[in-house]
């Protein structure tokens, strides 16, 4: 249980930062691709941080070295991009129907949260074995 409520702290923080990173986005830049760029900025913040938690906090997880480092986030990186569909599908949804940066974000949060239950099962069984 207390794992679980860890991870839950961790994964809010994530999704803290992540929706921080596209609305500091958006207010930087608002031109041709700007929804796509907020994403992806997100994205790129969420995942950083998420690895630097979990590896920490949750799997305890300590490199050999930079290149081992390295390679593990690369790992990481792949396991999330079918999670990444979940939560860029809620997100870009929501923002479909309802055509406004609030229910964008909730779509989000809601992508993020199925997303990083998906995540930590496979974590767990490839990355950090």
């Amino acid at each position: 249980m207390r794992l679980a409520i860890t991870y839950a702290l961790l994964a809010l923080v994530a999704t803290l930062l992540n929706i921080a990173a596209q609305d500091i986005t958006h207010h930087l830049y608002q031109g041709p691709f700007s929804l796509p760029a907020c994403v992806a900025m997100g994205t790129g913040v969420g995942l950083i941080t998420k690895y630097m938690l979990d590896k920490r906090y949750i799997f305890r997880f300590r490199a050999r070295d930079a290149a081992h480092d390295g390679k593990t986030f690369v790992l990481y990186a792949v396991m999330g991009l079918a999670t990444t569909v979940i939560f860029w599908g809620f997100e870009f949804g929501f923002d479909w129907l309802f055509g406004n940066r609030p229910m964008r974000y909730v779509g989000a949060v809601l992508g993020l949260a199925i997303g990083y239950v998906v995540k930590y099962r496979l974590d767990k069984r490839f990355v950090f074995r």
